[in-house]
């Protein structure tokens, strides 16, 4: 090939990365609010397809199969042109929305061998995650990654308060085993009324199990009590962290042409990523 091809390769594979991992231009919008769309007639393709009244009806059948396999055809293109465009495909393969994808439409090919995997199909209702580049909601991207940014810090607090409540259900699960168990024949183990104690003090109860002792009452009362602290314990700790965290951040829905990463400031030159150039020359 010249020089001239591999520039026209190039430049058709950038144009295509745009529309179909970017949401700033016209085509690329257009793009994933027909992919939207695809997906949602999936989904409702797939759940009329489980009642037995319509699918068990052959003039029914024809078309809900039909439908089904043209968005699987789409969806299976769709997927080969993401891998396509991209300098480094591995990384989209193994990304989070490239396992999505992947799975999106297996269950159509596997359900051809192995039958009711084609229900399976809902996990297309994942993909609409892409919501939040498509509109451009750079905002509410930049509060997605303070909240992961403020889960990771808190989380040696929040396992160490997992582990107490463990530890507390243990105890509150044998304190109430000792005392209903010789008037009341619910409480019939340990780890039963352990089980009582989890969705009594989680806020829960359930009233398959109650205490009819008064003592066993007020520790049952002791207990839901402290369930609103199981509440409001982590939500503080995480809050602190989301504070500490906080701050006004401007997020580019522009996707790295080599990973498909997208989350870059304004101004990036390179992917935070992968390090590959956002805007090479071509």
């Amino acid at each position: 090939m010249s020089t001239n091809d591999h520039k026209h390769i190039a430049l058709w594979k950038r144009k295509l990365q745009e529309i179909i991992f970017e949401a700033d231009t016209f085509a690329g919008k257009a793009f994933d609010i027909g992919l939207w769309v695809a997906i949602l007639v999936s989904v409702v393709v797939v759940m009329i397809d489980s009642v037995d009244s319509i699918s068990g009806n052959p003039r029914y059948a024809f078309w809900l199969d039909g439908i089904e396999w043209f968005v699987t055809f789409l969806f299976t293109i769709e997927y080969v042109a993401r891998i396509i465009v991209l300098g480094k495909p591995i990384k989209y393969v193994l990304s989070f929305f490239g396992i999505i994808d992947l799975l999106s439409i297996l269950p159509s090919y596997i359900g051809l061998f192995i039958t009711g995997t084609e229900y399976l199909m809902v996990i297309r209702t994942l993909r609409l995650l892409r919501i939040f580049r498509v509109l451009k909601l750079a905002r509410y991207l930049s509060e997605a990654q303070v909240l992961i940014k403020a889960l990771r810090a808190s989380r040696a607090k929040i396992l160490v308060f997992v582990g107490f409540i463990l530890v507390a259900v243990c105890i509150l699960g044998t304190v109430i085993y000792i005392i209903e168990a010789p008037y009341n024949e619910a409480f019939t183990s340990v780890p039963r009324s352990i089980y009582w104690a989890i969705v009594t003090l989680t806020t829960v109860g359930y009233g398959d199990l109650a205490p009819s002792t008064p003592l066993g009452q007020a520790v049952a009362a002791v207990i839901m009590i402290l369930g609103y602290g199981v509440i409001a314990v982590p939500t503080g700790i995480v809050g602190i962290e989301m504070t500490r965290e906080t701050k006004e951040e401007d997020i580019s829905t522009q996707s790295c042409p080599s990973c498909a990463a997208n989350g870059h400031d304004p101004d990036a030159i390179h992917c935070k990523y992968c390090g590959a150039e956002l805007n090479p020359e071509t």
